[in-house]
């Protein structure tokens, strides 16, 4: 437990407000100054005398000024005849600063580019930075993020630069007013027609056309904002223009095909346009580049169809995902798969679309994906039944002016996120200066958001007109409408992300809390604190801040790189080099796959506004049933799941299952291979899927991964798959009654 520092001596300063060199008025902590004297002095005595000083100095004071709080420190040092701590504090500043004005710097990151520092090349997983599309991109990226950081408020640029909050995108965003993330509104394009370039696309004809259309916005869409993008529902979504097919068919049946085999051959028929048209969406996404260098961040929902249009397409898309890429069968990347699970449906096997959920087992035991969707649970949580914004935002409940739920055409305007073990070990293991620190966190969290959401709205239709002009967004609005019509009113959300729950927990309560209850309290006090925050601020200005479990993939080395800076390698916190996402468990535990989800399902009644579960497993490929047995216990408890298994590939030696962690990335446990042309290895990046052969992760993250413990033993199998015999022995004697 790291010891509290003494601030009673600086009390008195509290009363002043404080003055930022950018203008911001905030209040005085007394816990930075104590940071600082123990940072340079070792005697409590000169601490103390520091101190002393400093209030004297102030005691007639309305306000203190940082611009003047510096010289005013470095003269009490030097009358006290502390001349070294006077030098180094002084040292401190000019280095800072010197850090600050090098990040604003175009050249500085440009160089780090042609040197390829992993640290910037490998920041999204996503992202190929060998190709000259990729590398235009982090070009430009670098010129954004020195220009975006001057844009940016000086408090927010600052603490951002610190390592206090993170300002998500800043390759994109401020310079560019863009978007985040948003749910396409698939439904509308196609039915209304729409415009790329300057092509007039009008309905779809088939679902080959349909699909076709989709690969066209998904491309653009992804170009026009920077995050990921959803089809919601994309069974029921295409089942109309697979009807067009069945009919084509029929109508030639009565020319050529007997009447009684006429449906057969149209059925038939229509399945081969279904398959067809789901595997050219397969391939299309998987090759398609965005404007941003990158293969578009996709996600398809599926699953609650109940026509046999609808099953078909729920079946080609797991098929064709089973199948695999190319000649060597490689798992798919992208779209993200998720399956949505509902009672009465297909949860039980009496359910009708229950071998729809069989294939999905499959699917997920040799891919990973689909992810699931517990609609009852997505329901109670989020307010309306939708897919998330990529890989894991979603949108909450809403209704337009005529009382219509709307989902899809919605939007994200952007993440910021708060770095929660720099405030517990600020703390040093005192609650009450972390819940202070906090709130001056959440202040600058709450200015970061605010101008996110006024840039945003800076935007004109004709900026991005597929989105404003053309549907994507739901509303069409003219040339030079207003772009707030499409985000005021709690219709987009714009979210406050946090990390490390585990490492803050750690600090107060020891590595091992995940089963203290008064731990566990602290936690969700935590993340409620969040929500709060996040429902106090949509109340004054009518945004919809949402509270969002963030998807931190180079953000858990960035804070982490940070934090061992700030404060060293502390045991169980920073020197395992990487921060836990969110509220997980502890990666490098093995509880069941029912203690992980029963420890983690507090947290997302509060974090809605995005949040995913997911548990470690061996190899599952010749034990679905051991799956399903989560699956269906988490029915109830989690709404949004995903499958982590086993499922490299070795093409030299033939090996399948998992390969071994390595300094230089993730070898074939059999013959040693690692070359990318020659096995396939996929790991879950965060919410999505990542080959780190082929793109690699920074240094953190593969170190998170490298770590992961599997939540389900041998034993835990067999026990699961006794479990599915006795539910099916069950189902099969109700059937008898």
């Amino acid at each position: 437990m790291l010891t509290t520092p003494t601030s009673e001596l600086l009390e008195p300063l509290r009363a002043l407000p404080v003055i930022k060199r950018g203008g911001t008025q905030t209040k005085f902590h007394p816990y930075k100054i104590d940071f600082v004297l123990h940072q340079l002095l070792s005697d409590p005595a000169d601490r103390r005398a520091v101190k002393e000083a400093l209030v004297a100095h102030y005691q007639d004071a309305q306000t203190i000024e940082t611009r003047e709080l510096r010289p005013t420190m470095i003269t009490i040092f030097t009358e006290l005849g502390l001349g070294d701590a006077a030098k180094r504090y002084q040292d401190y500043f000019i280095a800072e600063q010197q850090r600050f004005a090098e990040a604003m710097n175009v050249r500085g990151r440009i160089e780090k580019l042609f040197k390829r520092d992993a640290n910037v090349v490998h920041e999204n997983a996503n992202k190929d930075s060998t190709v000259f599309n990729t590398q235009r991109d982090l070009e430009a990226g670098a010129a954004s993020r020195a220009l975006g950081l001057q844009m940016l408020p000086d408090l927010v640029a600052k603490a951002h630069l610190r390592g206090d909050i993170h300002w998500h995108d800043l390759d994109y965003s401020p310079v560019t007013p863009e978007t985040n993330c948003c749910l396409i509104d698939f439904d509308g394009m196609f039915k209304n027609g729409y415009k790329i370039g300057n092509a007039e696309v009008a309905s779809p004809r088939s679902i080959q056309t349909a699909t076709a259309q989709m690969a066209q916005i998904i491309a653009n869409v992804a170009s026009l904002q920077y995050g990921g993008c959803s089809a919601n529902r994309v069974d029921q979504l295409l089942a109309p223009y697979a009807e067009i097919n069945y009919q084509k068919h029929m109508r030639d049946a009565e020319q050529w095909v007997a009447a009684d085999q006429r449906a057969a051959y149209a059925k038939t028929k229509t399945k081969k346009d279904i398959y067809d048209a789901m595997q050219a969406l397969e391939y299309e996404i998987n090759t398609l580049y965005s404007s941003q260098g990158q293969t578009p961040f996709t996600t398809v929902n599926f699953g609650l169809g109940t026509s046999w249009i609808e099953r078909e397409i729920q079946r080609a898309i797991l098929k064709i995902r089973i199948k695999g890429l190319g000649k060597e069968e490689r798992t798919a990347i992208f779209p993200k798969l998720i399956f949505t699970m509902k009672r009465g449906l297909n949860l039980n096997p009496d359910d009708p679309n229950y071998d729809i959920k069989q294939l999905a087992l499959e699917c997920a035991t040799k891919r990973m994906y689909p992810d699931l969707l517990m609609y009852d649970r997505i329901t109670e949580l989020t307010g309306s039944f939708k897919t998330p914004m990529g890989c894991r935002s979603f949108l909450q409940g809403w209704k337009d002016e005529n009382g219509q739920e709307v989902n899809s055409g919605r939007m994200n305007l952007g993440v910021v996120t708060v770095n929660l073990p720099r405030i517990a070990l600020a703390a040093h293991g005192n609650q009450q200066l972390f819940w202070e620190i906090f709130d001056e966190r959440m202040a600058t969290c709450h200015q970061a958001l605010a101008y996110r959401v006024e840039r945003t709205k800076e935007a004109k239709p004709e900026n991005a007109p597929l989105l404003y002009m053309y549907g994507a967004f739901g509303k069409r609005l003219p040339a030079g409408g207003n772009v707030d019509e499409l985000f005021k009113n709690q219709r987009a959300t714009v979210s406050l992300g946090y990390i490390g729950i585990y490492e803050v927990c750690t600090t107060f309560f020891g590595p091992n809390w995940e089963h203290d209850e008064h731990a566990l309290q602290f936690a969700e006090d935590v993340v409620k604190a969040l929500r709060d925050k996040c429902a106090q601020w949509a109340q004054e200005s009518g945004y919809h801040y949402s509270l969002y479990s963030t998807p931190a993939e180079s953000l858990t080395d960035t804070f982490c790189r940070d934090d061992i800076q700030k404060y060293g390698r502390i045991a169980d916190i920073t020197d395992k080099e990487y921060y836990t996402n969110s509220f997980h468990y502890d990666v490098r535990k093995h509880p069941s796959p029912f203690e992980k989800l029963t420890m983690e399902e507090r947290f997302p009644q509060y974090a809605s506004g995005g949040f995913i579960h997911y548990c470690e497993y061996p190899n599952l490929t010749q034990n679905p049933k051991a799956l399903e047995a989560v699956w269906d216990w988490a029915y109830d408890h989690v709404g949004y799941l995903g499958t982590n298994t086993a499922i490299d590939q070795c093409f030299k030696c033939g090996f399948k299952g998992e390969f071994k962690a390595t300094a230089r990335g993730f070898v074939c446990p059999d013959c040693g291979n690692h070359d990318p042309k020659y096995c396939d290895v996929v790991k879950r990046t965060c919410g999505y899927l990542g080959n780190p052969q082929q793109r690699p992760m920074v240094h953190g993250r593969h170190v998170e991964i490298a770590s992961r413990a599997k939540n389900m033993s041998p034993e835990m199998i067999k026990h699961a798959a006794r479990y599915e015999r006795t539910k099916q022995s069950d189902a099969q004697r109700v059937a008898r009654r």
